[in-house]
């Protein structure tokens, strides 16, 4: 990996308990937020997160097993993506 930022996309039915659960997760696995946007439209519920993490032997896949299952708990859908591999799939 060239970078040690990631992604992070949480969308569902707003509801209480969405950033708790989710940022919950990222602490157990000592995740950074370096930069956060969250809106609200009606009652969807869309978070857009870039994560840092400093470990070399991070285990990304179960971090995303571990974001997967606590959106499918909360009801909302999260998805993780290595920086790298998320602009390469969005340049133009």
């Amino acid at each position: 990996m060239s970078s040690s930022r990631f992604i992070i996309t949480v969308i569902g039915i707003d509801k209480v308990g969405i950033v708790a659960g989710i940022t919950r997760i990222m602490a157990q696995y000592n995740v950074n937020i370096v930069d956060i946007t969250q809106t609200i439209m009606d009652d969807l519920f869309t978070m857009i997160m870039l994560a840092q993490i400093k470990e070399e032997n991070f285990d990304l896949a179960a971090f995303q097993q571990a974001m997967s299952s606590k959106g499918q708990e909360l009801g909302v859908e999260v998805k993780v993506q290595h920086e790298d591999a998320f602009r390469f799939m969005h340049r133009i």
